[in-house]
């Protein structure tokens, strides 16, 4: 996934207004939006949890040579 696939603040058209309490319907293309962007963020999410994880491993153990 790309870059493009993130949340873009240009993309949103739904701001309301206080006085609006209708419910908004959302078209095939913004849940596609929606759903690529949730996805590029697991993934993100999973990269950081395996860096993580070798950041906070444990030092490979170092055997003493023979004398």
């Amino acid at each position: 996934m790309s870059q493009d696939d993130r949340y873009s603040a240009d993309h949103d058209d739904s701001v309301l207004k206080r006085g609006n309490t209708r419910k908004i319907r959302l078209s095939l293309k913004q849940i596609n939006r929606l759903r690529r962007a949730g996805d590029l963020h697991e993934l993100e999410h999973q990269k950081d949890i395996e860096f993580v994880s070798k950041m906070y491993a444990p030092p490979p153990s170092e055997e003493a040579p023979p004398a």
